[in-house]
């Protein structure tokens, strides 16, 4: 069952995905060649916490983790390690927070360097879609409006689009209804409702849309160990339309980014 927030609740839920926004914005400082994901992964629980917030995964279906670090040919779901962060990797970092009852939830792909450009197009078109996506999550449509814009905007690329993993409602729990793939057919699904509050996030691969589970029963990587890409917001449906609750703007500032890509899902400026 869908679960739609009150205009109080979405503004609680604001706090929290802008905590995650503002951890992956301090990560964007550090995240370099020979550091490692472990360290990160410390550097956040830290940041959280220190924002009067609870980390949002560590303990959930018993993550032993605050971040998900996944690198190159990971998905998503990678546990942070010892190894230390190359030149031309790519790091999908997802991050979760708990505060006032309500979670935020968002990932975003880091290039670490000189990135090789068919990866670096991948991370484009990927995050991209994500708004591609965005864009239909509004009053009169269902739920695979969504996946299949994002579907058929990186398929015309010659990727592939994960089917095992997908976006889901979000509120007091981490996962609410419904879920959200990214593939689908106009028109199936739950019909959006004013109030609810999901994440979306594409997960598209470079090459085959089949993954396999790795050792430690968490990490998700793509079966042809081609990279894969990871973006993600907290959307709220508003007045009919879709407002972001999360931002990478902080991301941005970091890394000297000029962008206004978010601005149409913002009835108030963000300000940084």
């Amino acid at each position: 069952m869908i679960i739609p927030k009150t205009r109080e609740e979405i503004e609680l839920m604001r706090e929290s995905a802008l905590i995650v926004s503002k951890t992956l914005g301090m990560i964007a400082t550090e995240i370099k060649p020979g550091v490692t994901t472990l360290h990160l992964d410390k550097l956040a629980e830290e940041f959280i916490r220190d924002h009067g917030a609870l980390p949002g995964f560590k303990g959930l279906y018993g993550c032993p983790s605050t971040l998900l670090t996944s690198v190159n040919e990971q998905v998503v779901h990678g546990l942070p390690t010892h190894r230390p962060i190359e030149e031309g990797d790519i790091v999908s970092v997802d991050c979760g927070a708990l505060k006032n009852e309500y979670y935020g939830d968002h990932a975003y792909t880091f290039e670490i360097g000189d990135v090789a450009p068919d990866t670096k197009k991948l991370l484009q078109i990927t995050k991209e879609s994500l708004y591609i996506g965005i864009r239909e999550f509004k009053a009169g449509n269902r739920v695979e409006d969504v996946g299949s814009a994002i579907q058929r905007y990186t398929e015309a690329q010659g990727y592939g689009v994960v089917r095992e993993l997908v976006g889901h409602g979000l509120g007091k729990k981490m996962h609410e209804e419904p879920n959200m793939p990214n593939y689908g057919k106009r028109g199936r699904g739950k019909m959006f409702v004013e109030g609810m509050v999901v994440a979306i996030e594409p997960m598209i691969n470079m090459g085959t849309k089949n993954v396999r589970t790795l050792k430690d029963n968490w990490t998700i990587a793509t079966r042809d160990g081609k990279p894969s890409a990871h973006f993600e917001h907290d959307v709220a449906l508003v007045d009919g339309k879709p407002e972001l609750l999360s931002t990478f703007a902080y991301i941005y500032k970091a890394l000297g980014i000029v962008s206004d890509e978010e601005d149409e899902f913002r009835k108030v400026p963000l300000v940084v």
